[in-house]
């Protein structure tokens, strides 16, 4: 069974070998019948770059105009509510877990030991917000909880053994 795989196998290299060097041999003669297709397609891809580029240029540079989004442009006022988390085998260590619907939060995530995923889900468990927890570095969250409940936080990277006990709540109420 082998012996004609290998065989078939021979074959059909030597029929696509043939084929590339018959079109290479071949390809020579006929390069000045190109020519004007050449130009012409050239020439419509010139057209085609430029016209995207005048579309696409003005609605790019309108919609991220307002990047980096300052927090202090979040809904609600005053100054942020910060919390500090950090991502241990196999939990979650936050210096609050309380914050007031309405206005903004910054959270400040990193690890201890591997790296985590910090997944924030709404009551619904519909994911809201998430960053990398990562060993040496801080990633932020800035969000505004619109509704009064509880957020769950999750991993939502493997970290190991006990990866599905990671989990948390953030508790949104009235201030």
């Amino acid at each position: 069974m082998q012996e004609t795989a290998w065989m078939v196998s021979l074959v059909l290299m030597l029929l696509i070998t043939f084929g590339v060097i018959f079109v290479a041999i071949n390809s020579d003669k006929r390069q000045e019948d190109y020519g004007p297709l050449v130009k012409s397609a050239y020439g419509f891809r010139t057209k085609l770059f430029w016209a995207v580029a005048l579309v696409f240029l003005p609605a790019m540079i309108f919609n991220l105009m307002d990047l980096p989004y300052d927090v202090s442009r979040a809904a609600g006022k005053g100054a942020p509510q910060v919390i500090n988390v950090t991502g241990h085998m196999w939990y979650w260590e936050m210096d609050r877990d309380e914050v007031s619907v309405g206005q903004p939060v910054e959270i400040h995530i990193t690890s201890a030991d591997v790296n985590h995923g910090f997944g924030i889900y709404d009551p619904s468990l519909r994911l809201v917000a998430q960053a990398q927890a990562m060993p040496g570095y801080t990633n932020v969250i800035r969000h505004t909880f619109d509704k009064e409940g509880t957020y769950r936080v999750l991993c939502m990277e493997y970290c190991g053994v006990a990866h599905h006990n990671m989990m948390t709540e953030i508790k949104v109420g009235k201030s």
